[in-house]
């Protein structure tokens, strides 16, 4: 018997390393490396292996160029270099598991979520490293590989290592692992989870006061021991670098108080491994061999509940593993004694119906029932660099009004609670911020967002939490129970487009508010930034141009399946078909993310039907250029993520396993991929499949059609996917929903949800139309086609439909749920007057994972010329 470690990291007894005679293609390449006489080795077709995890770090080097940003003159100044990651890949063969580095020029299927945990892949070409700044360390990169599928993994089997690893990154200096999303969350063994409370014996002698310390730290370098209880708490903070010399460059905020008043606290280093999960609001600790220096002026401050409160912001209270060794204790509750008079956490509690009442920018907490839960996304932290903050957008009611709260969460350091936020459990939220934003004519949004400090607790959490003996939330317990589940429960919904934060009222109040460099983006610009786009990132962009054509779509076909198979969508010939699409290309554009540096790295092969494993799909719509379609899918070029057929103009992730397709569609899709049909045969499937989405007649302008077969390059984003659509959400497949809308996780997971074939369909929330818009750039030789949402949300909330977000006629008219045709010649009577008109249209770009970006319009500014 031998011990190691899982993937995981947790001690485990291993049986003895299977016989030799097993088949083990870590151990063959291994063998192949030895004997090789280059450290670099092209793989011969061989089996599969499973990747288990990926996890990243920060590299040594920073990224190449050198960043700048404007300064208040119009200069422009060097800035530090943005940091860059690398990614270690965890695979097994079903004997051994090995850890190994991805190589830089495939880190972006990393970033495309084109490669991850679950995934079959086949090893091309790897070579053997050595990592210099370590002794005895050596491993695997993989250079070139090819993505096979998705497969079921068993994680209760454990493979033995090959080569025992200890758990931190292969390459560089680096020693621990950081969350693969974000950096604000804590993530590994390394963290503790909770430190035991010490029965200490307190001499309150040598205690001194927050208020004599501010007085006396100056002519002191030992200070006595210091008594205080936890008021507010910070998110973590990473400030690592290239070269940061640092192990674990973190540190967290605290505010801490005693009877004379409240301080800040910062935990540094690895301090924050070991304390930083066990100091909760509330939490009373006696501190010794502390430091103390001046406050860093620009660092946020919470609200205090009592504002009566004396605050010492001159100093504060530095607690690290050296210079000097800081010693830590926590004072069990039931220890705590009432003559040290320590202050008692105290909450600003707020009703749905009070916030209409409550003045920007104002901090409260709030308690409610979620009704709704968008799905994870991400925003860039600052252009061009790879970090980036997490949040989602979550509806709650309070039952003091009709109105839901309407939350931007943003990650607070509590994964394990911000990842399981769902529909019908009791979420509170402290330190949140209002937002307000008044328009014309005297309406208002009001939305809350969290700030530094906020904290979040759902069901499950809240038990000896200082906030449930506030007032407001027994009022909610109480109001809680006297209502039924059946009466919210079908008014949930998870998932899909959230048009949030409103888009201001008029241009010049966007351009305000908008903290990039160049307000405008070109529409021949889009497709990089498109392309730039990173998983799950979410970006708004404006662009000038013409609305010249709009289609209205109904495609009842595009519901989602309890598997997570989703069910066939057919695109057919683009509505606004121009010679560009038809004929030899006047500009190409640039290249799909497919097609650069890991062109030659990466592939996708192809597999059977039978093996369960393949994906079929045509040119994403996101991408689609202008070259004809014989060219995009000539089957001479490799293609090297997706396998591309000349009949592709379907989309089918399919999990044989977990499949709600019938006999019939599934034979339709097979017909589809097979390239030896004539067009004729391809057609006849392709109509029969299309009979689920229904195009109405389209309204073009007398301008589109005399330049539509004169551009020069026609962008098409105007496709939906069915994770646009918000679902309802239902108990039964609650852990599918939840692990649908998080992100993706670092490691294979188990899957606690039912699979069974051919049942439960999710039942969407909204109708599941759309528009597509034609938008003309105002030179009239490039065009863009994007989708419009009439209707988004959870069914029976006012602050998803598009008439109450935005307020310009053709929008108002393309929303809300009317009979058709009313609606069809509301749209054109309102695409009218917008005839040859200069506009604005501001939309929304989100990477959903690997090629597929959806592209919204939220609004249209007039332009007076």
């Amino acid at each position: 018997m031998e011990s190691a470690k899982d993937v995981g990291g947790s001690e485990v007894v291993e049986e003895a390393a299977p016989a030799a005679s097993l088949d083990s293609w870590i151990q063959r390449t291994f063998d192949q490396m030895f004997g090789a006489s280059s450290f670099s080795l092209p793989l011969p077709p061989g089996q599969p292996v499973t990747i288990l995890a990926v996890e990243r770090y920060m590299a040594d080097i920073p990224s190449p160029g050198t960043p700048t940003r404007p300064t208040a003159s119009g200069s422009r100044i060097h800035v530090a270099p943005w940091p860059s990651y690398c990614y270690d890949v965890t695979i097994t063969d079903g004997v051994y598991r090995e850890k190994c580095l991805l190589a830089p020029e495939l880190n972006r299927l990393v970033h495309k979520n084109a490669l991850r945990c679950g995934l079959h892949v086949e090893v091309i070409q790897c070579s053997y490293m050595y990592n210099e700044r370590k002794l005895c360390n050596s491993f695997l990169c993989i250079e070139q590989l090819r993505i096979v599928g998705v497969t079921d993994v068993d994680t209760s089997q454990r493979q033995k290592e090959y080569k025992a690893k200890p758990d931190m990154p292969l390459k560089g200096t680096k020693k621990h692992y950081l969350s693969l999303w974000n950096n604000e969350d804590p993530y590994g063994d390394i963290w503790i989870e909770k430190k035991i409370s010490e029965n200490v014996c307190v001499n309150e002698s040598k205690l001194i006061s927050l208020a004599h310390l501010e007085m006396n730290w100056t002519t002191k370098m030992n200070f006595q021991p210091l008594l205080v209880r936890v008021l507010h708490k910070a998110r973590l903070r990473y400030y690592g670098k290239p070269n940061t010399k640092v192990d674990v460059p973190y540190q967290a905020y605290f505010e801490v108080a005693d009877h004379s008043g409240m301080m800040s606290m910062i935990l540094w280093n690895s301090l924050c491994l070991e304390w930083y999960n066990s100091m909760e609001i509330g939490t009373v600790l006696l501190l010794e061999q502390y430091a103390v220096k001046t406050s860093y002026p620009f660092k946020t401050q919470p609200t205090p509940g009592d504002l009566h409160m004396k605050r010492f912001s001159s100093i504060e209270i530095c607690l690290n593993i050296r210079d000097p060794p800081t010693k830590i204790h926590i004072i069990p509750e039931n220890k705590v004694k009432k003559e040290w008079k320590l202050p008692e956490a105290i909450y600003r509690f707020i009703t749905r119906s009070e916030l209409d009442d409550v003045p920007d920018n104002h901090c409260c907490d709030i308690i409610g029932l979620v009704k709704y839960v968008g799905r994870t996304e991400r925003t860039r932290k600052r252009d061009h660099g790879e970090d980036f903050w997490i949040h989602r957008w979550v509806h709650a009611v309070d039952g003091t009004s009709e109105e839901p709260f309407v939350l931007e969460l943003f990650a607070t350091s509590q994964p394990e609670i911000f990842e399981q936020i769902h529909p019908m459990t009791y979420l509170v939220c402290t330190q949140m911020r209002v937002i307000r934003d008044r328009v014309e004519g005297g309406s208002c949004t009001v939305y809350l967002t969290t700030s530094n400090e906020s904290q979040m607790f759902i069901t499950g959490w809240h038990k000896g939490q200082p906030y449930t003996k506030d007032t407001k939330v027994k009022s909610f317990i109480q109001w809680i129970k006297t209502q039924k589940e059946d009466d919210h429960m079908g008014k949930t919904a998870i998932g899909g487009y959230y048009p949030f934060p409103p888009v201001p009222e008029t241009f010049s109040k966007y351009c305000k508010n908008s903290k990039v460099e160049s307000v405008l983006t070109t529409i021949s610009e889009m497709e990089k930034e498109i392309e730039s786009l990173h998983y799950r990132e979410r970006k708004r962009i404006a662009i000038q141009g013409i609305i010249s054509a709009i289609r209205y779509v109904s495609c009842g076909g595009t519901s989602q399946d309890a598997s997570g198979v989703e069910a066939i969508q057919v695109n057919k010939e683009p509505l606004f078909q121009s010679s560009v699409s038809k004929s030899s290309p006047l500009k190409e554009g640039r290249k799909t993310f497919q097609q650069l540096k890991e062109t030659n790295s990466v592939q996708r092969s192809s597999p059977s039907v039978q093996e369960q494993q393949y994906r079929v799909t045509r040119k994403s719509a996101a991408k689609r250029k202008s070259e004809p379609v014989e060219t995009r899918d000539c089957p001479a070029v490799k293609s090297p993520y997706f396998t591309r057929t000349a009949g592709k103009n379907i989309m089918l992730h399919k999990d044989l396993k977990e499949n709600c397709l019938s006999k019939k569609e599934s034979q339709e899709v097979k017909e589809l991929t097979q390239p030896s049909r004539s067009n004729n045969e391809k057609s006849s499937v392709a109509e029969t499949v299309q009979a689920e989405r229904t195009c109405h007649n389209p309204w073009q302008s007398a301008l589109w059609t005399a330049v539509k077969d004169k551009l020069t390059q026609h962008l098409r984003y105007s496709r939906v996917f069915p994770e646009s659509f918000p679902c309802k959400f239902d108990y039964t497949h609650k852990e599918f929903l939840m692990r649908q809308y998080n992100l993706q996780a670092t490691k294979c997971k188990p899957k606690n949800w039912p699979t069974n074939e051919g049942t439960d369909c999710f039942e969407n929330t909204c109708p599941l139309e759309y528009y597509e818009v034609a938008i003309l750039g105002i030179n009239h030789d490039i065009a863009v086609d994007v989708a419009f949402l009439p209707v988004c949300g959870p069914e029976g909330s006012h602050s998803f439909q598009a008439e109450d977000v935005l307020n310009d006629a053709l929008l108002t008219s393309m929303s809300g749920q009317r009979e058709v045709v009313n609606k069809q010649d509301e749209v054109v009577k309102a695409a009218a007057d917008l005839e040859k008109q200069h506009v604005i249209c501001i939309l929304d770009v989100c990477s959903l994972s690997e090629d597929k970006v959806e592209v919204f319009l939220n609004k249209v500014h007039k332009i007076q010329l």
